[in-house]
């Protein structure tokens, strides 16, 4: 029997007089190691793969998860004998088999064990036997007892009368115990001894959205454009379908994508079907929850959230609500793909082109093809939704693997933002040499938009107040131990930080080199770009948006919601603000330095800027006014920002598969890389270059091997990377070689090989 096969054994004593065999059952201990272990199933039990249980582990009993059932021949156990499971904690398994073979599949092809994506199928709140459901008490009222026997109760038990009065009272004639005030205990016990109220227990949610500071309102749907109708009406033929395609559904910002989401999802629901929503960034769901919440005001209660910010606590509630099927819509970042929803009907990918969607830790999955993969097995509609669809996608939307559904204008019928590129060489000419902050362009047209009442956005990918501190006299700059990368500094906390691992110092006063006291600030961050604004402009509200900004909780929602109430002129920020927002009394968007990520060593970083200043850029003019973009660069006939000022995505996408099929780049190919990591700079190095030794022997046709090199970011917190580039036409092939080769290979103790199928980062 194959392990990790879904079975269900029921094996009685008469069994065992037939035939001597002992049934496997491989279990994850939980805990934060991954402990896998061999047990024995006693006599009689049932259990499927995905059941809880309890098992003996040294002298004390854990929990854990099963894998796999074998059998085995008792004769085979010649050297000890398994110790049989102790309990079943849950009779039913906790993972559905579709969701059981997504885990299998995941493991096979980004290589890593079965156990290692048990642990995201089941999240940790789920798995830890210390989480319960919350529960209170509620005091129901039985019987009312008459007139007369009320009137001596209130002269003998004043306290139980009172009760008795608020129970009446009541809605349902039901209330938690704690709502009765102090010292209800005793009057509650005497009244149930009496017949007259029954005390029952009644689970609490715990609502991630509870403490929302506005109401909200019931949203009715809106009027369709043609294109909309026809995305529409595309997507719920394929919901009907027997074998649903998927679907990538590009529109231009602005288009009404949501409003065809609202619209297919209802129809779903309707049906009694579930649906799954995944947005790219945990910052976008709050907006997003409110938006289905509105739409489904009389159902909100069946609105699930799921993302790694909940407390455990309402992770777990969130999830047996989900499986429970008391939740039909769910709403989350990329692990909520995998949400036990019992009848999945659709899913939207929002932002399908995010390399958020990747994981960035073991197992290494893509959650937007994870969420395709699903959607297969479950024999559901998918749709893929962008304005900048990543060119895999788009790829296979030309190919026609993929439905292709387009939204070429606003919703509002609208234009789209006319965009100004500012080359700013000529501005550091104007300015004697020194790069401005804000090009004359950008400045003249944020104090007419001032003057008008209307409000603008201010983009800039980098946080702090400046990138790097460097002396002028012998070029020292301040870097990280532990990183090969400047350290950053930030105002507000007067320290020098690294955005890698976090190590903090103290900004010296003086050169630590030379001793020279006139070290200087380089390049500028969020920080630096609120402060000159403040002094530039000092009538205008300002607000900031980045990861330093918003470490107190719910700060991104108190903010995004001043901004829409106008009680904030200019927002600055980083990519949090990039995407998903709809602000109509914005009419100004101001990237302050568009080549950040252009010039890096990656074959995606022209994509990247292309879909950066698109999504950027279509924030402005999303209401009756209309909109502009300013778009400062050093290098402004680079493709990518040429076809984002013209908004033309098929020209530049055009270009780009043709660069990428002329190199043998994704989507012409998988690629992967191989990364060695370790204190030791050479043994890392030495590691690497032994693989490529071996990965060299009997290579597969078709697979192009790359050469070890140091990473573009060769040292990350205190440990050395080196980096090998595999592409193949077949994942199976690449996946395969690499996992064969790590197998008959001993790495040395210090040394740690990293295996990234369909690598999205290379630094």
């Amino acid at each position: 029997m194959r392990p990790g096969t879904s079975v269900q054994i029921d094996l009685g004593p008469a069994a065992f007089k037939s035939q001597s065999l002992v049934v496997n059952v491989r279990v994850l201990i939980d805990g934060p190691s991954e402990l896998v272990f061999d047990y024995a199933l006693p006599h009689g039990w049932k259990v499927v793969v995905g059941c809880r249980v309890r098992v003996p582990l040294r002298h004390k009993l854990a929990t854990g998860t099963v894998l796999s059932i074998s059998e085995e021949s008792e004769h085979a156990q010649t050297d000890f004998t398994l110790r049989e499971l102790d309990s079943l904690i849950d009779p039913e398994p906790l993972m559905n088999e579709t969701l059981l073979k997504v885990g299998r599949w995941i493991a096979d092809y980004y290589a890593c064990g079965f156990e290692t994506v048990v642990r995201s199928l089941l999240p940790e709140s789920v798995r830890n036997e210390g989480n319960s459901a919350k529960t209170r008490r509620i005091a129901v009222l039985v019987k009312l007892p008459n007139e007369e026997e009320l009137d001596k109760i209130s002269r003998r038990a004043p306290r139980q009368h009172a009760i008795l009065m608020l129970l009446s009272s009541a809605a349902g004639q039901r209330m938690a115990t704690l709502e009765l005030g102090k010292g209800a205990d005793a009057p509650l016990r005497a009244l149930q001894q009496a017949g007259c109220v029954r005390i029952e227990k009644e689970e609490v949610r715990r609502d991630p959205e509870a403490d929302g500071v506005m109401e909200v309102l019931e949203s009715k749907p809106l009027k369709l454009n043609s294109s909309q109708q026809a995305a529409l009406e595309a997507i719920l033929a394929s919901v009907k379908s027997n074998k649903p395609k998927p679907q990538l559904l590009m529109g231009v910002t602005g288009s009404g994508k949501t409003e065809v989401y609202l619209q297919a999802a209802r129809k779903v629901i309707d049906s009694g079907r579930g649906v799954l929503v995944l947005v790219p960034e945990i910052s976008l769901t709050p907006q997003t929850v409110r938006r289905f919440k509105a739409r489904f005001a009389s159902m909100q209660d069946e609105v699930a959230v799921l993302h790694s910010h909940l407390s455990q606590g309402e992770r777990f509630d969130e999830w047996h609500r989900i499986r429970k099927g008391k939740a039909r819509i769910v709403i989350g970042a990329r692990s909520a793909v995998f949400a036990p929803i019992p009848k999945l009907g659709l899913i939207i990918v929002d932002e399908e082109h995010e390399n958020s969607y990747k994981q960035d830790s073991v197992p290494r999955y893509h959650g937007r093809d994870v969420a395709v993969l699903r959607a297969a097995f479950e024999n559901s509609a998918i749709v893929l939704g962008s304005a900048t669809p990543s060119l895999e996608s788009w790829n296979n939307a030309q190919s026609g693997k993929y439905e292709l559904l387009r939204l070429d204008h606003r919703a509002d019928g609208q234009s789209m933002p006319l965009v100004r590129v500012v080359d700013m060489r000529v501005e550091s000419r104007k300015h004697k040499g020194s790069m401005p902050i804000f090009s004359d362009a950008l400045r003249t047209g944020l104090e007419q938009r001032l003057e008008k009442g209307e409000q603008a956005i201010l983009f800039l990918n980098r946080r702090g107040f400046a990138r790097a501190l460097s002396c002028p006299k012998c070029g020292h700059v301040c870097e990280c131990p532990h990183c090969s990368i400047a350290l950053t500094y930030h105002r507000t906390d007067e320290r020098l930080i690294c955005h890698i691992c976090g190590h903090q110092a103290v900004v010296p006063r003086k050169c630590p080199e030379c001793k020279d006291p006139a070290i200087l600030f380089q390049g500028f961050g969020t920080q630096k770009v609120e402060e000159v604004m403040a002094k530039l402009m000092p009538q205008a509200r300002i607000a900031r948006i980045d990861a330093d900004a918003m470490k107190r909780k719910n700060a991104l929602r108190d903010i995004l919601l001043a901004f829409k109430a106008h009680k904030i002129d200019i927002l600055i920020g980083t990519q949090m603000i990039a995407k998903g927002l709809h602000f109509p009394n914005v009419t100004l968007v101001g990237i302050l330095n568009a080549d950040i990520g252009l010039h890096t060593p990656d074959f995606r970083a022209g994509e990247r800027t292309f879909q950066l200043i698109t999504q950027v850029a279509g924030r402005a003019g999303r209401g009756d006014l209309e909109g502009e973009v300013v778009v400062q660069t050093a290098t402004p006939h680079s493709p990518s920002i040429q076809f984002a000022r013209k908004h033309d995505f098929d020209g530049f996408s055009e270009q780009e598969l043709e660069f990428r099929q002329h190199f043998g780049y994704p989507p012409y190919a998988h690629c992967a890389v191989l990364t060695s990591r370790s204190t030791h700079e050479r043994r890392a190095e030495f590691t690497l270059q032994t693989l490529h030794t071996r990965l060299k022997e009997s290579l597969p046709k078709g697979l192009v091997l790359g050469e070890v090199l140091p990473s573009p970011l060769l040292k990350a917190h205190g440990q050395f990377r080196f980096q090998l580039m595999l592409r193949a036409g077949r994942a199976r092939t690449l996946s395969s070689h690499v996992q064969g080769v790590l197998k008959r290979t001993s790495l040395p103790e210090d040394v740690t090989v990293v295996f990234d199928m369909d690598a999205l980062s290379f630094s």
